[in-house]
């Protein structure tokens, strides 16, 4: 079982006021339960404060976050993903349709990510007045509630563009900030966040000692990195990804494949991901709102993803990625071994999925038999029928060290050494022994390095939630050349309108915070 789902997640909530009848003072109008736990009462211990932090950590679990909606609207508006779903506001997402008048999935998302930062901003202001005797205890976990609220606001400045950003609950109204506040705001986190966490929690003494899963210094410098790519700080990233692989703590893992199943979770790439577990206690689905006792630690990504007849299939690979797979063949002139790994098709010699061969499988259906499916994260290894019970234990990667390796490569290209970052892309390619391409491809300019990079990425990190991230940050939406290559690659581009990229502002917040202002073509 995973160390750090073996941990209730809690929450402090607002007191309860007990009105009563009778000739009483006015401040005997207001009783609090002994029994219950308030925001006044809570915040007493150690135990207390670990327990505030994890509660932090909860709002990664549910269906607006990495249960299932982030996912989506992270892979949906790309080229390496598609959907057909029947569900009209999943499939809106990849053709920039999604609908102000129903705020299912991104809606959700909206209101998880505050949840988070709610419960963030609760640790960050009562945390430090608990008398820890452990100092370095009370540190990692204030460190972990700024990495914690700066990833729910790099989403949501991500995914929404002019957002609140509340650093305190002591008003219900904020009003919006511009994307360059959002984007300091969150490197601000990252950076505090950076400063207070371990490498890792193997050295540590304490209640947290030797948990997998926490926010680590890694973690914090890796998102502080990206968050300047964003801002086009690329001298800063530098510096950022520099920091992170002279910790020394990270590598690739031999197979890629490792890198999205349950047996090889938290291993030596992965730096941050979403602990799940089938076996955490609970069978409930936790579709939002606060954490119920019963709720089961498990996500709706694989059943979402999965193929015809294992699940619903509400996401699909485009044939642009499965044709680029093919693009360059390994040193042993094979196919990229990544290919297999990422998705379900029927291929020569035939492919098993959940104990099946694809081409028996689906030989009644040639549209199916015909068709590409998503093999990441799918519990497809034979030792579950299908994904219908709704209770996969994959947790989700969210960074791993392949994309600081090439996310640094980038930084040095874009600050003027591109001969340095060929040893970086290599790294990458030479665990699915791909050519040394500082033989196949020497000497490449910037802008040929930077093309490089960017097919580099779309293999290596195809339908994990960063090829949006990707065009989005390189502009290539604003310019018409790539914009048109993208509707060749993708239908979906057809419908994009400019500020599309962006997801509407709920209709729950333009109401709940007057002045709010919608972003444009919404």
């Amino acid at each position: 079982m995973k160390k750090l789902n073996k941990i209730k997640y809690t929450i402090a909530f607002p007191a309860l006021a007990l009105l009563m009848s009778g000739c009483v003072s006015n401040e005997d109008l207001v009783q609090v339960d002994p029994n219950a736990n308030t925001e006044a009462s809570f915040w007493k211990t150690d135990a207390d404060a670990l327990k505030g932090v994890n509660a932090v950590y909860g709002s990664l679990l549910t269906d607006g976050t990495y249960m299932r909606s982030t996912p989506i609207l992270l892979d949906g508006k790309s080229d390496d993903a598609r959907s057909n779903s029947p569900w009209s506001a999943m499939a809106n997402v990849g053709r920039f349709n999604t609908s102000v008048s129903d705020a299912a999935i991104y809606g959700w998302a909206f209101e998880t990510y505050y949840q988070g930062i709610y419960r963030a901003n609760q640790v960050l202001q009562y945390v430090p007045n608990i008398e820890m005797e452990d100092a370095a205890l009370k540190d990692r976990i204030l460190g972990q509630a700024y990495f914690l609220r700066g990833l729910y606001f790099f989403h949501a400045v991500n995914l929404f563009k002019n957002v609140p950003l509340p650093l305190d609950n002591s008003s219900l109204f904020h009003v919006q900030k511009t994307q360059e506040e959002g984007w300091a705001q969150v490197k601000a986190d990252f950076q505090m966040a950076a400063d207070l966490l371990p490498t890792s929690y193997d050295g540590v003494s304490g209640l947290d000692a030797g948990e997998k899963g926490r926010a680590t210094k890694g973690a914090a410098l890796a998102y502080l990195g990206k968050a300047q790519l964003f801002t086009k700080d690329f001298a800063g990233a530098k510096i950022s990804f520099e920091s992170v692989i002279n910790l020394g703590v990270y590598s690739l893992v031999s197979n890629y494949k490792d890198n999205f199943t349950t047996a090889n979770e938290n291993n030596s790439e992965s730096i941050f991901e979403v602990q799940f577990s089938r076996d955490a206690g609970g069978v409930d689905l936790g579709w939002g709102g606060v954490p119920s006792s019963g709720w089961g630690k498990t996500s709706a990504r694989a059943i979402t993803y999965a193929p015809r007849g294992f699940g619903w299939t509400d996401m699909q690979p485009t044939w642009t990625l499965f044709n680029e797979f093919h693009d360059e063949l390994t040193v042993g002139g094979q196919v990229d071994p990544r290919l297999d790994a990422t998705m379900f098709y029927n291929k020569p010699g035939g492919m098993m999925l959940y104990g099946q061969d694809f081409a028996t499988r689906y030989a009644s259906n040639p549209s199916d038999l015909n068709d590409l499916f998503i093999a990441k994260y799918e519990n497809a290894g034979g030792e579950f029928a299908d994904e219908f019970d709704w209770r996969s234990g994959i947790n989700d990667r969210l960074m791993r060290y392949a994309d600081v390796l090439m996310m640094y490569a980038e930084c040095l290209n874009e600050t003027g050494q591109t001969a340095a970052a060929y040893p970086y892309i290599q790294m990458v390619r030479s665990r699915v022994n791909l050519p040394d391409l500082a033989t196949t491809k020497p000497g490449m300019t910037q802008a040929q390095m930077r093309d490089q990079i960017a097919h580099e990425r779309f293999l290596e990190f195809a339908l994990e939630g960063h090829r949006s991230d990707d065009i989005r940050r390189w502009g290539w939406l604003e310019d018409t050349a790539k914009l048109a290559w993208l509707k060749s690659r993708d239908a979906e581009f057809n419908t994009y309108q400019p500020g599309r990229e962006y997801f509407p502002i709920p209709q729950l917040e333009m109401d709940a915070n007057p002045g709010t202002v919608q972003n444009p073509t919404y």
